[in-house]
């Protein structure tokens, strides 16, 4: 995944539970959870404009960028693994 959610770091340096987010965002615990996870295909400008305001950061702040392997070296490190 080239997309990371780093909102998990931000909660702990907050001090702040999920549910207290959840709460104050307007979500499910379930749907923040998801989002925590990377498991969402995208997130509502809305969300990500509470979520700042309560976690008094940037959009930049919860998501972090890191490039997929090339699929050749993928492949190449599970043949070295299989030899």
């Amino acid at each position: 995944m080239a997309i990371l959610v780093t909102l998990d770091v931000l909660l702990a340096q907050r001090k702040m539970k999920s549910r207290e987010l959840a709460q104050r965002i307007g979500i499910t615990e379930p749907n923040l959870s998801l989002l925590k996870s990377g498991k969402v295909k995208g997130v509502r400008f809305d969300t990500l404009e509470k979520i700042c305001e309560v976690l008094d950061c940037q959009p930049g702040d919860l998501l972090a960028y890191t490039p997929d392997p090339p699929a050749g070296d993928a492949q190449d490190a599970q043949g070295a693994q299989d030899e």
